[in-house]
């Protein structure tokens, strides 16, 4: 019996907002410490990787470590009829075909149930080494998705440039360039808002602008986003999710050579 109870279900139709532009079905593995998902986009781009704690349910059952594959799209369509205030709980046998999703309303008068088939997926979970990286940047997760939207007009990739100083964000494209620069926050009274910078060496790499926009869609989920880079390897965003998990996004740099071999 596998069995999670959410207080909000508001919080798992963020978590869906914030993958269905990469993600269209992925394999949800529980077991008793949590719903952890990895999983490549569609073009096997960038990673997602969520990570979900049975201590931040409400309610947590999972006799049997259980995988089940679900079509994405069909969760976000279950989700939105759930009420704001609605509770909801993930329900499912030990060898489901099935998922159930109950949502419950804040007065107890409202029960709906909805039924939604498992997908057979062919999925090898994704290990994901341990890396140090020389930048992490903490900053205002609505001024993150605030740059990449304004730069994103300017050019097909941001370069994100760090040093002691700050971070730089810069864009150029066939009709003009773009930089936006934010330095490093002495007072950090508003701690939403500060940028703060652990830099081992100054590192500067360019992504994909489509990427980092599906990315950004997680800004709702909280107020600040951590981008953790390093050469050679992929950036890492991650976002909080409450007191519940944490979702990662893994998106690897531009090669600057690619367009001299072309």
């Amino acid at each position: 019996m596998f069995e999670a109870r959410l207080i909000q279900s508001s919080i798992l139709k963020k978590v869906l907002d914030a993958v269905k532009d990469l993600l269209n079905e992925a394999t949800f593995e529980c077991s008793d410490s949590g719903i952890q998902v990895q999983a490549m986009d569609n073009a096997h781009v960038s990673l997602v990787a969520l990570n979900l704690r049975s201590d931040g349910f409400d309610k947590y059952r999972c006799d049997r470590n259980l995988s089940m594959g679900m079509s994405i799209a069909t969760m976000s369509k279950i989700l939105k009829c759930a009420g704001p205030e609605d509770t909801v709980t993930l329900r499912a046998a030990d060898n489901p075909d099935t998922v159930a999703f109950i949502f419950e309303s804040s007065n107890k008068e409202k029960l709906a149930e909805y039924e939604m088939k498992l997908i057979n997926m062919d999925q090898e979970h994704l290990g994901i080494p341990e890396t140090f990286y020389s930048c992490v940047v903490k900053m205002s997760s609505h001024e993150f998705a605030r740059i990449v939207r304004d730069l994103s007009q300017f050019g097909e990739n941001i370069t994100i440039a760090c040093t002691k100083e700050g971070v730089k964000f810069t864009a150029i494209g066939d009709s003009g360039s773009a930089n936006v620069k934010l330095a490093q926050t002495a007072d950090a009274s508003e701690e939403n808002d500060a940028v703060i910078i652990e830099m081992q060496e100054s590192v500067k790499l360019s992504f994909s602008c489509r990427y980092l926009t599906c990315f950004v869609k997680a800004t709702p989920l909280c107020s600040q986003v951590q981008l953790s880079i390093s050469n050679d390897v992929p950036l890492v965003c991650e976002y909080k999710i409450g007191d519940i998990g944490q979702i990662r996004y893994y998106l690897a740099p531009k090669i600057d050579d690619e367009d001299d071999n072309a």
